[in-house]
């Protein structure tokens, strides 16, 4: 449990961080520094070339396909960890979070096919209003504090975590354009030897890198098939294993204390050479009591929270307004995606959770009420970071692009905006 709070504390407060980003990134945009803006992230061009290879690219580019396949990376992670220990890991706990993103996924898809049917340029955005941002709807809802209990945050975090799976599905299958198979097939020999290798107990995370950004990811920069899918193929091969079983850690390490307890003292402030040694071994024990995967995603998350996120949105964020905004959310564009977040999500999510716990596949989680379930069916409609990263995929014209990314902001405060109010009315926890 401390885990799980510790994860949703730092998806709280990157959520938050990531709010004033886009304000910031909305403000520069608009202003008169906008050449600025443009010049820094699609303007400046960095990369090398070495033979036929040319990896030159703008820092939005290597921001979207390089930093967003660590943040891939890390969501493969946390997908494997959910599904082997977590939310998601029996029929019992992952059935109201899995049905809450299946219906959070396809009616919003249905919603934006219905509002732009008559327009078939822009069907290809069907994808953009599936998504759900995590990190700023637990940053909402840590700021309600004890009105909300800890297990709905839990339950957003599971719905969530499948909802980024659906996300990695749709993006793999359907924002794919064109296939170099023989890439492909490298990328699955260098995944063959990360399964062998995990397979193998090779536990040095430094392997599993090297293999995984020279073999896999630039297998998939080549290949056609977008790179950030590379970083939760990479995540799935990481081991979930500890070296030793909890009961001979804990045997081995009260041995080591009581040594350490025993051993006598020198004068100073130094160790003894056999507490020194101890201290060593217990550092290996914890090493080997560590799961890898664990290890890596501890180590990453913060760095994706308040690093990788915010400087999407920094690159992202900042639309370029020219003309009337009411315009541009009036475009069937943007009203499909405001109408799949706000409406679709709260349907999808609300109809599904209801479906399964009436069927009683599923139970809604203890200190949790129907009221919290349809505030959070609100707030998953802030589909910011995964919406503009799929409308960057699904549209290869600009002005489609900014509309659509008008379209999830507003989108994302009116869910936003109606999930506090709803949620805010509730009791505190006491």
């Amino acid at each position: 449990m401390m885990r799980i709070k510790k994860f949703i504390n730092e998806e709280a407060y990157g959520g938050i961080l990531l709010i004033i980003v886009t304000i910031i990134a909305l403000i520069w945009a608009n202003s008169a520094f906008y050449e600025s803006y443009h010049y820094i992230w699609h303007d400046y061009k960095v990369g090398f070339v070495w033979g036929d290879i040319n990896m030159v690219g703008s820092l939005h580019h290597w921001i979207n396909d390089g930093l967003m396949a660590l943040f891939f990376f890390v969501i493969g992670l946390e997908i494997k960890r959910e599904i082997m220990g977590g939310e998601l890991s029996s029929l019992k706990k992952a059935s109201l979070p899995i049905a809450a993103a299946i219906g959070g996924m396809i009616i919003p898809a249905v919603v934006y096919a219905i509002v732009t049917i008559n327009n078939p340029e822009i069907i290809d955005g069907w994808g953009i209003p599936m998504a759900t941002d995590i990190a700023f709807a637990l940053g909402l809802l840590a700021l309600l504090g004890k009105r909300v209990h800890i297990n709905l945050k839990i339950f957003l975090t599971a719905l969530a975590i499948a909802d980024d799976l659906g996300a990695v599905i749709v993006i793999a299958v359907f924002y794919t354009e064109s296939i170099n198979y023989s890439e492909l097939l490298s990328a699955a020999f260098f995944i063959g030897v990360l399964v062998i290798a995990n397979f193998a107990g090779v536990r040095r995370t430094s392997f599993y890198g090297l293999v995984g950004l020279v073999g896999v990811w630039m297998a998939f920069v080549f290949s056609g098939v977008h790179a950030t899918i590379a970083g939760v193929l990479i995540a799935l091969t990481i081991p979930a294993r500890t070296k030793i079983n909890e009961n001979e850690y804990v045997k081995k390490l009260s041995n080591c204390l009581s040594q350490f307890k025993n051993e006598k003292e020198i004068k100073g402030s130094l160790l003894s050479k056999k507490q020194a040694h101890l201290i060593s071994k217990i550092e290996v024990l914890n090493e080997e009591a560590h799961t890898p995967l664990q290890e890596l995603e501890h180590a990453l998350h913060p760095f994706v929270a308040f690093f990788i996120l915010p400087v999407f949105a920094l690159s992202n964020a900042g639309v370029h307004i020219e003309g009337s905004v009411v315009e541009m959310i009036l475009h069937p564009i943007s009203l499909g995606i405001i109408g799949g977040l706000v409406i679709g999500k709260f349907i999808g999510i609300s109809l599904l959770s209801r479906l399964v716990v009436k069927m009683k596949i599923a139970t809604l989680p203890e200190g949790v009420t129907w009221k919290q379930i349809y505030g959070v069916a609100f707030l998953a409609g802030i589909g910011f970071t995964m919406s503009m990263f799929i409308s960057d995929l699904a549209f290869k014209e600009e002005e489609y692009k900014q509309i659509a990314k008008v379209g999830i902001m507003a989108a994302s405060f009116i869910s936003a905006t109606i999930g506090m109010i709803w949620l805010s009315s509730g009791k505190k926890e006491t």
